[in-house]
């Protein structure tokens, strides 16, 4: 038997959406930071954002959007970088198990001999491979553009928030991949992966209003990604570990649920 039979056919069958992500990921970045150092640069910027309201500044975290690493993490990385990854990896994580379920290929695949456990596991890397792929494809962008947008940023920021967005998206696309195991549902699937991005953007922009709401940040996975200011202060490994470590359980309730739980044919 094929080594990864899972993995693999997963990843040939996505290679054409995985690179129409990428390219759309690498147009949102060569449309943004070069915008920098006209409008950032010179005192531009911090005018505008000056004139909005200050609750709305919060709320879109662009109280520091006047710095080279406070532009990229306010347009791509906290905002534009979130929602593109957010939506591949949630729509993969509904379709690599429930959906599998629904188009009936999940039950072939079973009945020719690949373990439930193994299949959730090969699903869960899949996610992993790509969102890394489309991760790595951001990072290295972010780099080529850091000199001629006049980001002034180092390789230990771009690395620590490439890592952090990968942490924070993952949570969504193994929650989906979990809800998937448990219900055979893909758009109950979709929905808990999407519910979960959300919910920890919308608690980190409440969370802005006031220092009095400060504490929600501890119960919301973008502030855990992104409160550090990986791009200036560079990796915050305890909020990292948190990220991760609620992906993995996460897998881990994946494989539990689909061999648990029958398989509808």
């Amino acid at each position: 038997m094929t080594a990864l039979p899972v993995f693999r056919r997963s990843l040939a069958d996505s290679w054409r959406p995985l690179i129409a992500w990428a390219i759309a990921i690498v147009a949102v970045l060569a449309l943004y930071l070069p915008l920098y150092p006209d409008i950032g640069g010179n005192g531009q910027l911090a005018q505008i954002i000056e004139g909005l309201p200050q609750g709305l500044v919060n709320a879109l975290g662009y109280a520091s959007i006047g710095t080279g690493a406070g532009y990229a993490q306010a347009t791509f990385y906290g905002l534009m970088g979130f929602l593109l990854l957010s939506i591949a990896s949630i729509s993969w994580g509904g379709a690599a198990i429930a959906g599998a379920e629904e188009s009936g290929r999940l039950e072939l695949d079973l009945a020719h001999g690949v373990g439930r456990t193994q299949y959730a596991l090969e699903s869960a890397l899949t996610l992993v491979v790509k969102l890394a792929a489309l991760v790595t494809v951001a990072g290295v962008m972010v780099w080529a553009l850091n000199g001629s947008a006049e980001l002034g940023l180092d390789a230990e920021g771009v690395l620590a928030a490439s890592v952090s967005l990968m942490g924070l998206t993952l949570i969504g696309a193994t929650a989906a991949l979990a809800v998937g195991a448990l219900t055979g549902r893909r758009a109950f699937a979709t929905a808990a992966g999407a519910a979960i991005a959300v919910y920890g953007y919308a608690l980190n922009a409440i969370a802005n209003q006031s220092e009095r709401l400060d504490w929600l940040r501890n119960a919301s996975p973008y502030s855990w990604a992104f409160e550090s200011a990986p791009l200036a202060e560079g990796f915050a490994w305890p909020r990292l570990a948190l990220l991760w470590g609620i992906s993995a359980a996460l897998v881990a309730v994946t494989a539990v649920a689909l061999r648990r739980r029958d398989v509808l044919g």
